[in-house]
């Protein structure tokens, strides 16, 4: 097995753009998935806010807080994308795959993490949530199952023209 100290500097270097190709799209998955959450789901159905333990008013503080986050994401994974067309280093599986990845583990992240374990929302309130959370999760595990499978995908085609 060659390590990252034995790979010729040419190999090195083409490991370190495949890495950076699947960051950039986990970037831009994360940064996308987070501004559909915030936009649909805390402004336009209204069924919670980033965090929902205090008042309103801190709750659309911390909307506000998440929005810039998502937006900052996706602007910066965007430049970043940029950069990766300029040096014609763009590999589109690995970047969609990369975006999946970003869904589902944002996603997935979101309900485990911050819905369950937290406690800093659920996805509606007022309802059974079982049926909610199942959709949720299942949908982040359906985007990351994909997302990792188009990663593995493209890492066997690698494999095959070596």
């Amino acid at each position: 097995m060659i390590t990252s100290s034995t790979r010729p500097p040419a190999q090195h270097a083409a490991v370190a753009l495949q890495r950076r190709n699947v960051l950039v799209g986990v970037l831009f998955g994360c940064g996308i998935i987070a501004f559909i959450d915030e936009a649909v789901f805390h402004q336009l159905l209204h069924w919670h806010h980033f965090y929902d333990r205090s008042t309103s008013a801190a709750g659309l503080v911390s909307d506000g807080v998440f929005h810039a986050f998502s937006w900052f994401a996706t602007v910066a994974s965007l430049f970043l994308f940029a950069d990766l067309r300029r040096r014609s280093a763009l590999q589109a599986r690995r970047w969609l795959g990369g975006i999946l990845a970003g869904v589902g583990g944002f996603q997935l992240f979101d309900g485990l993490v911050q819905h369950k374990l937290l406690d800093l929302h659920e996805v509606r309130y007022g309802v059974d949530l079982l049926p909610y959370d199942l959709a949720w999760n299942g949908a982040a595990l359906a985007f990351l199952v994909a997302g990792v499978s188009v990663l593995l995908a493209a890492r066997r085609a690698d494999t095959r023209r070596d």
